[in-house]
């Protein structure tokens, strides 16, 4: 009992008394409580804060539609209805397309990329065009003999800048000049010919999917070669022209391969004249080209060049039989009937 009372009285001592322990108890009851109550609201916090960032790293969708998508979609569906689809403008596809390239290029899409940007905008300028510009554009470069004017319409507008006033001249755009270079025709061109060069292959049984690589590099590659020389001439006359419209104006060969492509497979699948009929439309082709190049080189060179480079004269004819020479070297001939 003394030994039981002397740990009862001691533990009762070091403890404290009954009372002192009953409110030791709910201090720290108090305490537990606020403690867990801490963490839960902390975990909480964290949970919440967790689910914020979550949300905010999901990726946003872009939203293509807009007042030209609306306006396309809604004429599709009454042309749909009237059953005249044929009455759906193709205006209304290049303004859809026109309004989602400016929303592309605004909500900062393209400048995720370096360079692309800029390359976008620089490259807008040549794919300007209607369907107007590429039906005067395809008659005169198939046939330019039937044209006089060959000058580019020019704009000039004032600007002041503390208190000078400066005239800047610049260009119409291809949609509203027929002189205007662009890319979308050369383009198109060479696509259809490269297609033109498959079936051709594959109409004599000897297709195979190297062949549209193979094509497209040939024609590349030699274009870049000619417009490497044409620059290589045009520094030496000291003249600037921009690379694109180099680029386009040497493009447009595709456009007489194409006629003579079509031509060769269609008289040889039905007469079996397919070589004949090629080059006999290769001579008016890669002539007409040739006048084209003739015309324009010598409406965008000047009249003074560089007295220490080669003659403009000289130059320019040299532009335009490198044409001829092109156009026969990039020809598909092998497989014609």
């Amino acid at each position: 009992m003394s030994t039981g009372g002397f740990y009862e009285g001691s533990y009762s001592s070091y403890g404290g008394s009954s009372a002192n322990n009953a409110e030791r108890v709910g201090y720290n009851n108090f305490q537990n409580q606020g403690a867990s109550a801490s963490q839960n609201s902390f975990g909480g916090g964290n949970q919440q804060q967790f689910s914020q960032q979550q949300q905010q790293s999901q990726p946003q969708p872009m939203n293509f539609w807009n007042p030209a998508t609306a306006a396309f979609v809604s004429s599709a569906a009454n042309a749909a209805a009237s059953g005249k689809m044929g009455d759906v403008n193709s205006q209304a596809m290049m303004n859809m397309a026109e309004s989602m390239g400016k929303h592309f290029l605004e909500t900062g899409w393209a400048k995720a990329v370096p360079g692309l940007e800029r390359s976008l905008i620089a490259l807008r300028v040549y794919f300007a065009v209607d369907n107007a510009y590429v039906k005067r554009k395809m008659l005169k470069v198939l046939c330019p003999f039937m044209f006089r004017e060959w000058r580019r319409v020019e704009n000039q507008t004032v600007q002041t800048q503390d208190g000078n006033v400066n005239y800047v001249t610049s260009y119409e755009l291809p949609q509203n000049d027929e002189n205007a270079p662009d890319l979308y025709l050369p383009s198109m061109s060479l696509l259809t010919y490269v297609l033109l060069c498959a079936l051709c292959y594959g109409t004599a049984g000897k297709f195979d999917p190297e062949v549209l690589p193979a094509v497209t590099t040939k024609c590349l590659g030699t274009q870049l070669l000619e417009v490497i020389a044409i620059r290589i001439g045009l520094y030496l006359m000291e003249v600037s022209i921009p690379l694109l419209d180099l680029a386009s104006y040497t493009g447009y060969k595709y456009l007489g391969l194409s006629i003579n492509m079509l031509s060769g497979l269609t008289l040889g699948h039905f007469f079996g004249y397919g070589h004949r009929a090629y080059y006999f439309t290769f001579l008016w082709t890669a002539a007409a080209t040739s006048y084209f190049i003739l015309k324009v080189m010598a409406n965008n060179i000047p009249v003074r060049t560089s007295a220490a480079g080669p003659k403009r004269q000289v130059m320019v004819l040299g532009f335009a039989a490198s044409q001829f020479a092109t156009c026969w070297f990039v020809s598909q001939t092998k497989f014609l009937e």
